[in-house]
Parts: C-alpha cells; structure tokens; sequence
C-alpha cells in the first residue's frame, strides 16, 4: 500500500505540476499564443469550481444519509443555467459595462457606489465563504488520512495538516493571483490549472464509479439489484426540503465569490455563456451519475460506521485499487484547491478595494494624492487579504472541530452568501431599490443566519454552550434550536425561510420608505436597462487644466505603460496631436471604469471625483464621496470602540480566572475536608462501638461516656450530610416551603435562644431591642428563616476576634423593604475574598482555625432567594455586616 510519506510526495508533485503548468498558460498568454484560454471550454471548465470537495466528497456522503437529497445542489444550477440565463446575461453584461470586479463590487455599484454597503457585503462574503473554505482544509485532511492504515502504528497530525494545506494554497493563489492588479485582465495561469484540474476531478469521480460498476458489482443490471435492496430504496424525500435545497443552490450558483469571480469577472466573451448554458450541466450530470452507486457500494462492502463522505477513496483501497485510490486523491485534491485559490482571489480583492484601500485612503488623506505608489498598496493589502482568509478558514475548521457530514458546512456557507441575493436581485429589476433598503436587509438576514446556523456550528464547544443552549439572557424562546417556539423543524430550513424572508420584506419596506441620491437612480437605471445602453450615460462634467493630475493619477494605479496607451487612444479618438486628451465627460467616464477595475467602483469614483472635482448630478451626489469617508471614518471609531471593549472584558476575564482559581483551591480544600469531616465521626463511632462490644468490664459510668460520644458524633455526621443535602434540594428548586403568619420578633427571638446553647455563646454579646417592631408580621417560612438567622449569629459567635465580641441586630423599614441588619465589630471579610463568600465551600481565612464545611452562606442565600428577598454583604469600615432582605409586600403591621 502506498505509504504516507509517498502520497505526500505525489500531492507536492502534483501541485509542483500545477505551478507548471500555469506559468506554461502565462508564457504563452503573453506570446498571445493561448487563444484557447479564451474558448468556452475553458470558460465552462473555469465554472465546475461549483463542484468542490463537498460534491467530490460530500455528494456520496449525503445520497448514503439522505438518499436522493444530493442532486438538489446539482438541480439548482441546471435550472439557473438554463432556465434563467437571461439572467446570467444581464450580470454578465453589467460586469463588462461597469468594469465590476467582484460581487460586493457590483452591489456598491447599483446602490450609488457606496463603499459602506460594499463593506457590508465584503465581511458577510467572507464570514460566508469562511466554512466552505474550512470545509475544503477538512476534506483534504480526511483524504490523507483514508491513507493511514490501523496497524501501520502511526497517527496524523490533522492540525498540521491542515495548516501545510493552507499555506500551499495560498502561496498558489498569491503566485498567479496577484501578479496583475487589474482583475479584469485575465489571469491564464490560474484559469488554466482550475481547468486542469476540473479535467483531473471529473476523470477521477467517473474512474471510481466505473470500477465500482463493473469491477466491484457485475454492470449495470446488478447495480440496480443492489439499489433496490439498499437502505437508499427505503428513505422517503421530504418536499419542503427538496424545494428549498434547489432554490438555495440556485442563489448559491450567483451569489458565491468563487463563482461570481468566474461566471462573471473573468468572462472575456458573453457569447461563451450560450455554450456554458448546455455544457455546465451536463458536466455536472457527467460528475454526479455514478454518486448514488458508489454509496450503495459503500454501504454494503465498508465496515459498520465508516465514514461514508470517504467512499470514494476507501472502496478502492478496501478492493486493492491503490492507484485507482491515488487518482480518487488527486480529484478531491483537486476539487477542494481550486475552490479554495479562487474563493480566496475574489474574498481577497473585496477586502482590498473595499476596506483596506478606503481606510488607506483615509490615513493618507492629507497627502499629495498624485504621489506614492498606490499599486505596490493594493497588491499587497490583497496578498495580505489572502493570508488572513485562510487563516479564518484554518481557525474554523479548528474551533467547530470538524464534523463528517461535509454537506453541512455547505449548505452553511450556501446560506450565509445568499443573504446578498435581494440586494442583487432586486438592484437589477427594481429601480426603486434604494442602498438603505439593501444595506438593513442584509444586515438582518445576516443576523438571523449567524444566530440560528453560524454560531452553533461554530462555537459548538463550550466558548458559548450556556448562551446557545439557554438563550441570550436565559430568553428559551430565542435558542437557536427553538427559535420562536419552531422546536423539530428542519433547522437549515427554518434559517433559509427566516432570513431570506426577512431579508427580503426589510429590503422592500426600507426601499419604499426611502428615497435613493441622484447617483443612485443613474445607476439603477443603467443597471436595469442595461440592454438599452450602448454606452453608459455620463455622470462628469467637462474639467480643463487636469489633464496631467489625471495621468500621474493613473500610473500609480494602472501603471505607467498601461496609463499612457489609455491616455495616448483617447487623444487619437479625439483628433489630438498630444498625448494628453481633453477631460471630457466621456473619457472620465472611461478612466473611472479602468481605474474600478483596480480599486473598485466606489473608490474610483472618490478618485477622480477628488482631481477634477466636477461630478455632475447634483450636489446630492457630490456628498455620496463624502458618504464613503463619513463611513470609513464611523467603521473606524467602531473599530477603536470594540477595542476598548475587547480591553474590558480581558480584565472582566482576569477577575473571572482569578476567582475561578479561588474557587478551584477553596474545593479542593473543601474536598479534603469534607473527607476528613466524614472519616472523623466515623472513625469515633466505630472505635467506641468496639470498646462498647469487647470490654465486658466497664462500668455504668464509662458505658454511659462512651454512649454519649457515638450519640455526639452521630449528630454531627447527621448535621453535616443535613448541609449538603439541604443545599443540594435549594438548588435544584425541590424545596417545600410551609408560609405561614409569623411574628418576626418572635423569629429572630427564637434565633437567639437557639444560639444560646452553643458552645461559643458565652464569648459573644447581642444586642438587639426587638419591642419596637414586634408588630411586624410576615407570611413566610418561620422555620426556614430562622435558620438564616441562626447562621448568621453562629457565623459572628465563631469569627468574630474583637476582645469582646458584641453582634448588634437592627431592623429597618425602607420604601420597598423590611431589612434585618447583622453588625459584629470584629475586623470583618478581606476584600479580595468577599465575592466569594457565598460560594460553597468557601471557608474564611482569619486567627480561629475555620469551622464547619463552608455552606452555611450558600444555603442562607438559596433560602433567601426562595422566599423571595435576599442575604447580602454589605462593606464597612467596621467589622462583618449582612443585611437580611424581606419584600415589603410580605410584611405588614399587625
């Protein structure tokens, strides 16, 4: 069997070819002899990056589980291709007219190139696109380790793994992703290893499922036979679920970053989505035909509680099929690389032109805004852009721990980039659509899908376990599993209908109660129009004299060849002996859109806005520049004001962990205690029992001591187990209150007198003139209550060091509250241990060795809590005070 160091080494061999192969497609693109690159082929295979790790992997995993479920990821697709290509045309010939270069892009367009909303977009993308990148890294784990045999004594580090991955990826993608800053011009080595590799993976896929067909069942006839006698057979579809899986895919297939990226960015032809309308689906019936019988198979030929997501490459390995399993491999490696290198070009290029470039922009706005190299910025806000989303996909796929049902991290991600759908929707039809309207819709779709599918996947640990499984504030209703009562639901479905339902009303009401800037409404026209403009409407107004700002502008992003062959054509269109051309209206209009294949649109736009100063809607138009500063400069200050509350809550931590630790040494002391509590009366009542039973010669006086210490001990074991069970019933809310009409002099009379018979009453002075207040009667638990009494006057016998101890009992009537106040004048509770003294097991430090298990405090408080008032400590610049608590409502004069 081919052993893990050797599968290593073909992994780094193949990715060594893809370097090859792409800098061969580079080499030649810039020969211009790679027309190829630029054929619907290649566009079509550019979009099987559709088909990642999930569907390689994933798609077998989910028909074992949940039957025929799996083809809804491929159905929706299909009927995006082919029954809504107009669709796919109008975004397509948006993104060429606009110069659009990612969907957050096109988004901030529509809405009057608002960098705030493209923000919006850009973070939800990339928390969205975060699982599915975690998922490729867990895939591509699990494949290397279906190559680690139970017996060959050694364990892989997934972790590592994991991170090698990573790092690989994103030196890939680095390497021919960010070697040109313009978007929209091609990049032929990173399209031709996604081409490549789609090759690889469908070869792959059809390789398993023939050798299943014919090498491991007999053809197709006793394929059928064993599908019929399959679990598979028996599993029933659910409609609902079918409905919105294929309706989720099909927002997924337009509002993914990787297939946005490829559908339509990198379309170099609109006449190539004809041939992607027929080709993309039958590629993805040609990858997913032979699913189904490899599951069977599976099934019936794996050992009980394999993991069926790895059929792919356990069935060949079982069968002996070790190159066979190597091939399966490369596929899946395949599938999860090429998702992930242009997930993470298109994330990166969002968090560069849309965040970092603007906030950039903002710290430099003092500057001469012709000087410094804004390339050298851009290119390496995208290469550090790349580094952190693989990072944030490496730390997810560390904290949610992995799962084995990889179609659950998909259908996660799907959800999560599909909260955009309204916004791009409803932008290319609605003129109406107002940026406010898509900017609160997205953020509250976005918000129910964090709540209900993100977090509880992501933290299913113990980092949030109380706030999940209680609710926010102990609010059940709100519990993710419960969400508005809907306990039992379909959990993806009710997330799907919740936030895209909201998603969309709150779009649409905003909208109408919003009215959209004048750039606004000129982009929405050309945006849902987009068919009657052969040239898009100009928005500047003629600037003489800047000419040359505008070049030097140019060199630092387009560079300075490509500056001057834009600027030396539009000067020959215009008849121009120079090589400077006339500002005109047009060719600012021009000049804008190469530069928002850089920057952005909305970046752009402020650019060119800031040299020639002759933007020509309005005034209300002028101000939507200024709009994007007003929100860098609010996204900043949020930025320092989470700081601050990063800072508080690491020290509300510190204070947490440190008196955790308190706690953790306060019951390890109580444990040895305890122990020792129990073994000494124990110990007491057996030895003298022995005494009593093997000494015949006792007298009537010693027979009579030794009664009474068994009797003593007894008692004292019997007071002990008393604690911890009385404790144990408060806590758990089992308690049995008897209310009734009491006196409260009497009580606290009572109180006293039973702490008369302590051993320690002699030392303490009480001082309490109860006659006042005898008229007080209270419906409450006189029992319970005077057992409160009694803990807090033998607490005060026993701790209190004054020379002459004197404990002084008020009481008080307030507003709301009958209070009883417990005052010794001894030197009272070290601050650092009063958060803690009503803990269990919680035992003062002082001179007088400590006595009892330290629940007294614990069982007062409970007490207190059930009948409804409260113990609390109250500081003093004296000795121990505690204050006893009653509603008002409870008392009430006789």
């Amino acid at each position: 069997m081919l052993s893990f160091d050797g599968l290593v080494a073909v992994a780094v061999l193949y990715v060594v070819g893809l370097f090859g192969a792409a800098f061969w497609a580079e080499k030649r693109a810039a020969e211009g002899k790679a027309r190829w690159l630029q054929s619907p082929v290649t566009y079509t295979l550019s979009l099987s990056i559709y088909t990642t790790a999930w569907t390689f992997y994933g798609a077998v995993g989910s028909a074992a589980r949940s039957g025929l479920e799996f083809i809804t990821i491929y159905l929706g697709p299909t009927l995006v291709f082919i029954g809504w290509f107009w669709i796919l045309r109008k975004l397509v010939r948006i993104g060429r007219t606009q110069r659009i270069t990612s969907i957050a892009d096109m988004i901030s367009s529509r809405y009057g190139k608002s960098g705030g909303l493209a923000a919006i977009v850009t973070i939800l993308m990339v928390i969205g696109a975060t699982p599915y990148i975690a998922l490729q890294m867990q895939s591509v784990t699990l494949s290397f380790s279906a190559f680690i045999t139970p017996n060959s004594g050694r364990e892989m580090d997934t972790g590592l793994m994991a991170i090698w991955v990573a790092g690989g990826l994103a030196l890939f993608t680095i390497v021919f992703g960010t070697r040109s800053l313009d978007v929209n011009e091609r990049h032929p080595g990173l399209v031709s290893a996604i081409a490549l590799e789609a090759i690889v993976k469908l070869f792959a896929l059809i390789a398993v499922g023939v050798f299943v067909v014919w090498g491991v069942a007999s053809g197709p006839m006793d394929m059928l036979v064993r599908i019929d006698a399959s679990p598979l057979a028996s599993i029933s579809s659910n409609g609902a679920r079918w409905v919105g899986l294929t309706l989720l895919s099909g927002a997924a297939i337009l509002c993914l970053p990787r297939m946005f990226q490829v559908l339509v960015v990198e379309n170099s032809d609109e006449r190539h989505l004809a041939t992607a309308a027929w080709a993309f689906p039958l590629y993805m019936l040609l990858i997913s035909i032979f699913v189904v019988p490899i599951a069977v198979v599976g099934l019936q030929e794996m050992p009980q509680g394999a993991n069926p997501d790895l059929f792919v490459l356990t069935l060949p390995l079982s069968q002996g099929r070790e190159f066979l399993a190597l091939l399966a491999f490369l596929g899946g490696f395949s599938a999860a690389t090429s998702m992930v290198i242009v997930a993470a070009l298109a994330l990166a290029t969002m968090l560069s032109n849309h965040i970092i470039m603007p906030v950039w922009l903002r710290a430099t706005r003092h500057d001469d805004p012709m000087s410094g190299d804004m390339r050298r910025v851009a290119l390496m806000a995208r290469r550090f852009s790349i580094l952190g989303i693989m990072a944030l996909g490496l730390a997810y796929y560390r904290l949610s721990g992995g799962t084995e049902a990889l179609a659950a991290m998909g259908l996660i991600a799907f959800l999560g980039v599909a909260q955009v759908l309204p916004a791009l929707a409803g932008g290319i039809f609605w003129r109406g659509a107002t940026r406010l309207g898509a900017g609160v819709g997205i953020l509250t779709g976005f918000a129910v899908w964090a709540w209900l599918l993100l977090l509880p996947n992501a933290f299913a640990g113990e980092l949030l376990h109380d706030v999940l499984t209680l609710g926010p504030m102990g609010v059940q209703w709100l519990r993710p599993n419960n969400f508005l009562g809907m306990a039992g639901t379909d959990p993806l479905l009710t997330a799907m209908v919740l936030s895209l339902g909201l998603n969309t009303v709150v779009f649409i009401v905003v909208s109408l109660a919003s009215f959209p800037s004048p750039l606004e409404r000129l982009q929405g026209a050309q945006f849902v129009k987009v068919f009657d403009y052969t040239h898009a409407p100009s928005g500047w107004q003629a600037a003489q004299g800047t000419a040359d700002d505008l070049l030097i502008m140019a060199r630092r992003i387009l560079g300075a060849g490509r500056a001057a062959r834009l600027f030396g054509q539009a000067a020959r269109a215009q008849g121009r002996d120079s090589e400077l051309p006339d500002p005109t209206p047009d060719f600012l209009e021009r000049l804008e859109r190469e530069l928002a294949g850089s920057v952005g649109a909305a970046t752009a736009h402020a650019m060119v806005g800031q040299i020639t100063g002759g933007a020509g809607v309005s005034v209300q138009d002028l101000l939507a520049v200024a709009d994007e500063t007003a929100q860098i400069m609010e996204y900043s200050s949020k930025l320092e004001a989470q700081s601050a509350e990063l800072a508080r809550t690491a020290a509300r931590l510190r204070e947490v962990n440190q008196k955790l630790t308190e706690l953790s040494v306060q019951k390890d002391a109580f444990l040895s205690q305890i122990s020792h509590e129990l073994r000494t009366p124990m110990t007491s009542i057996r030895a003298f029992s022995e005494i009593l039973m093997q000494s015949e010669g006792l007298d009537d006086a010693a027979r009579a001591r030794f009664s009474k210490i068994i009797h003593d001990e007894s008692r004292r074991l019997t007071r002990l187990l008393d604690d911890l069970l009385d404790l144990s019933v408060l806590e758990n809310g089992h308690v049995s209150l008897n209310p009734s009409e009491v006196h409260l002099a009497r009580v606290l009379e009572r109180a006293i007198n039973a702490t008369a018979a302590l051993e320690e009453s002699h030392r303490l002075e009480i001082i309490y003139n109860g006659t006042e207040e005898a008229g007080f009667r209270l419906n409450t638990d006189a029992d319970r209550l005077a057992q409160v009494f009694i803990n807090l006057i033998s607490n005060a016998q026993k701790y209190c060091e004054a020379e002459a101890p004197r404990l002084t009992i008020t009481l008080r009537e307030t507003a709301r509250h009958l209070e009883v106040e417990f005052a010794d004048n001894g030197a009272g509770i070290p601050e650092r241990q009063r958060s803690l003294i009503f803990e269990k097991f919680v035992r003062l430090d002082g001179t007088r060795p400590a006595q009892g298990a330290g629940l007294g405090l614990a069982i007062s408080r409970e007490i207190m809590q059930r009948l409804g008032g409260g113990l609390h400590y109250v500081p003093s610049e004296g000795g121990a005070v505690f204050l006893v608590r009653l509603p008002k409502a409870e008392a009430r004069a006789a």
